[in-house]
């Protein structure tokens, strides 16, 4: 029973908490809502696999603070992320604008599924290519190998004794 609760504890503690801090969360329940949802969409330019929501950098800090500011200023959510767009580039969101700038990003990983499926039928063609039929046998082999089927045939059927 203590090493269950001690495991509950453990991942409890593991589950990443969000970094906002105490003094920067809004008395108006709506606006910190939406300031907590624009910060998961922002990235920390500092960690940059995090959103600012969930990073304790100081630069992240600074960020939130931002958001937050300007929602208190009647900015809209859009209005938002385009100030921070425009003011560190499309890196700062999570997920990047489809914009021509960002196709390789968005559409590059089908792009190589893609070759690579057009690759392996290529492969499977030549290969099926290689694989014609086999000349057939002259006279002289045919022969041979009947006389070796018909030697093997005797040897199984007790007729004829195996060379030693």
């Amino acid at each position: 029973m203590i090493r269950a609760m001690i495991l509950v504890l453990a991942l409890i503690a593991a589950v990443p908490a969000a970094a906002v801090q105490p003094d920067e969360v809004l008395s108006d329940p709506a606006l910190e809502a939406r300031a907590r949802e624009l910060s998961a969409r922002v990235r920390c330019l500092v960690c940059q696999n995090q959103s600012i929501d969930d990073s304790n950098a100081d630069l992240a800090r600074d960020l939130r603070k931002l958001v937050r500011e300007r929602l208190v200023a009647g900015a809209g959510d859009q209005q938002v992320l385009d100030y921070l767009t425009d003011r560190y580039g499309p890196f700062v969101l999570l997920e990047p604008p489809r914009m021509r700038s960002t196709w390789l990003l968005w559409y590059g990983p089908f792009a190589l599924l893609g070759l690579g499926a057009a690759g392996i039928a290529v492969a499977a063609m030549v290969r099926a290519r290689r694989r014609e039929a086999p000349e057939p046998l002259s006279a002289e082999e045919q022969s041979r190998l009947e006389a070796l089927l018909s030697d093997e045939a005797a040897e199984a059927d007790g007729t004829r004794e195996a060379p030693r």
